[in-house]
């Protein structure tokens, strides 16, 4: 990590918080998810007369909490590809670490 241009040091840690941020943009959404279906369930096994209401609310919560993993798709993908900050510190350097990480 020494001999690194402060270019590709960029890159790598951007690449490096990239995964990590995936990991747990994804993980725990779909957790989340999971305990709003249960809670869902459980509900509806306990009233079945309001079953409808409780479908339609867990489909919106649903929807609101896929919608949060997209956004942090969204954004890993802005920092993989479009990185604002070797922009903002290296002008012109984009292009260099483009080819460095489409070479990997």
């Amino acid at each position: 990590m020494e001999g690194m241009n402060p270019e590709t040091l960029i890159t790598v840690i951007t690449i490096a918080v990239a995964g990590i941020g995936i990991l747990l943009g994804t993980l725990l959404p779909a957790f989340v998810e999971s305990k709003v279906a249960l809670k869902a369930m459980e509900g509806m096994i306990r009233q079945p007369e309001v079953a409808g209401d409780l479908r339609t609310t867990m489909i919106i919560a649903m929807a609101l909490l896929e919608s949060t993993a997209i956004y942090v798709l969204l954004v890993i993908l802005i920092l993989v590809f479009a990185n604002p900050l070797l922009d903002r510190f290296f002008p012109g350097a984009a292009p260099e670490a483009m080819r460095l990480l489409l070479s990997l």
